[in-house]
């Protein structure tokens, strides 16, 4: 019987200690979802530039490589102009910025708050509505969006103050969820939460909209929801794994509440800001006005006379 060498086992136990440590990162969430992860993403990516350069060159379209190439750099300085124009006004910037920060927070309520509904009223000892309560959401929201059309309000100027005002609104609604006993006035919290969010990104996107060129939609919206679902991942790995604080659900929405308050402080004082910067300038543009009439009719006076 052949006798290992001591080379040989030592490589052994290595081999083994390796298995037991990839046994037990498989054997948690995070190792079997970051393989699956990994392998949507490379599953779906289709590298355009080495078949894409190709076909253009070949004899199907017959195009010369350096006009391909001059298209790329151009492609890369319209991306670039866009994403300039997009960003280049300090209000797109404010109305950007509620969209990301709102949208965090309301993805992270809508997705943990089948937990807080269950932390008030079990769904194994108690008859529940939640279903009904999201449908009854949707209609409500939808109906939110669809009455800022027939709003007759100057969005320039009170839209940021109707973000703060709403968001505070919001606010509350999330520390009632929180704060309440009784599973209908969380129900209810929830749909006044969803409906001012419905409100409010209706006419956040309809403000970048109206000051945007329409090749720059898509760059905007996406950059604006890539952000968004960047700070809701953080919040998630922050507040609710279990290898970071894994707090309970009542202090999330507790965190939750606080975060929209603190959105709906800073757009308040933003909206009280513009609000008075234009209504001064819209003062100063009536004086004005009046008296350049008030000259004219002077004139007019005098050369009768």
């Amino acid at each position: 019987m052949d006798v290992a060498s001591p080379t040989q086992q030592a490589a052994k136990a290595v081999r083994q200690t390796w298995r037991r440590r990839a046994a037990l990162k498989s054997s948690t969430w995070a190792y079997p979802t970051t393989v699956l992860c990994l392998y949507g993403f490379f599953a779906n990516c289709r590298v355009a530039e080495p078949f894409l350069t190709p076909y253009l060159i070949g004899p199907h379209k017959n195009i010369s490589e350096e006009v391909v190439r001059v298209a790329h750099i151009l492609l890369c300085r319209l991306l670039w102009q866009s994403f300039k124009e997009s960003y280049s006004s300090r209000h797109l910037i404010y109305w950007s910025l509620w969209w990301a920060l709102a949208t965090a927070g309301y993805v992270q309520v809508f997705n943990y708050i089948q937990l807080m509904w269950d932390h008030i009223e079990p769904s194994a000892t108690s008859t529940i509505y939640n279903g009904g309560v999201e449908a009854a959401c949707s209609l409500v929201g939808a109906a939110a969006a669809f009455s800022v059309g027939h709003i007759k309000v100057t969005w320039a100027v009170w839209g940021e103050l109707a973000l703060g005002l709403f968001s505070a609104v919001g606010t509350g609604a999330i520390f009632l969820m929180v704060l309440t006993s009784s599973i209908w006035a969380c129900y209810a919290g929830y749909v006044i939460f969803k409906s001012c969010y419905m409100f409010l990104i209706t006419i956040t996107a309809f403000q970048i909209a109206s000051n945007l060129s329409m090749e720059c939609y898509a760059l905007t919206f996406g950059i604006n929801t890539f952000v968004a679902l960047s700070l809701q991942t953080i919040m998630t790995g922050i507040f609710v794994d279990e290898a970071a604080l894994g707090l309970d659900i009542v202090t999330q929405f507790i965190i939750y509440g606080s975060y929209y308050a603190v959105i709906s402080v800073l757009f308040l004082i933003r909206g009280t800001y513009t609000a008075c910067v234009r209504q001064q300038h819209h003062s100063e543009q009536t004086g004005m006005k009046d008296q350049e009439h008030e000259t004219g009719v002077e004139v007019i006076s005098a050369e009768h006379f």
